[in-house]
């Protein structure tokens, strides 16, 4: 079993209620994840929590439900280092047509997004975060039986301690409630490469 007591706050949402098998978080508005790239604003204000570890090869699971409704909300799994360095995957509500199902990665201060359209009516999401030494593979999961990759990406600053978690944000002045279930932290579902081997040195 996932052990919440071992989780940590930077930032507090708005309300939040934390038991063994269950996560609240209802959000504050104006608070969000960015860092320069495009928009040139910095924003560091979401809610995030998690957990330390120093297994360089893992994975953790988790269901998110949440009522969003207003532009830009949010809410998934992170890993966060600290405010240049960074890795979310979560879905952001865009209009009554569609939201963005994405990840966005943040290395030394800049961060970038990638993104596909998925239908607004979408209000539940299984993700899988994955660590193999500095190198990180997000997946998502309708059913939390079936993964689909998203991202397989690398941080440049980290040590062998990271800390990795949840958040959920409301970037403009908005408020919704995302609940987090089904959390695990098992063995690294990442299996190692045996296709291409690796270049040779000279």
């Amino acid at each position: 079993m996932f052990d919440t007591t071992k989780l940590e706050w930077i930032r507090e949402p708005l309300h939040c209620t934390v038991e063994n098998d269950r996560i609240e978080i209802v959000t504050k508005p104006h608070t969000d994840l960015w860092q320069r790239t495009y928009y040139h604003f910095r924003n560091d204000s979401a809610p995030v929590l998690q957990m330390r570890t120093s297994k360089m090869y893992f994975s953790f699971i988790v269901k998110t439900e949440f009522d969003t409704g207003h532009r830009f909300d949010q809410c998934g799994v992170v890993m966060y280092l600290n405010s240049e360095n960074w890795l979310k995957a979560s879905i952001e509500y865009e209009n009554d047509t569609f939201s963005h199902l994405g990840s966005v990665v943040t290395n030394r201060g800049y961060s970038d997004w990638a993104t596909c359209e998925i239908p607004s009516s979408v209000k539940s999401m299984w993700y899988r975060l994955s660590r193999r030494e500095d190198d990180f593979r997000i997946e998502c999961s309708a059913d939390g039986i079936s993964f689909s990759q998203i991202r397989i990406c690398h941080m440049w600053d980290i040590g062998d301690e990271i800390s990795f978690g949840i958040y959920a944000c409301s970037p403009e002045d908005s408020s919704f409630k995302a609940v987090f279930t089904d959390m695990e932290l098992t063995e690294c579902q990442w299996q190692a490469h045996d296709g291409q081997p690796p270049d040779k040195n000279p």
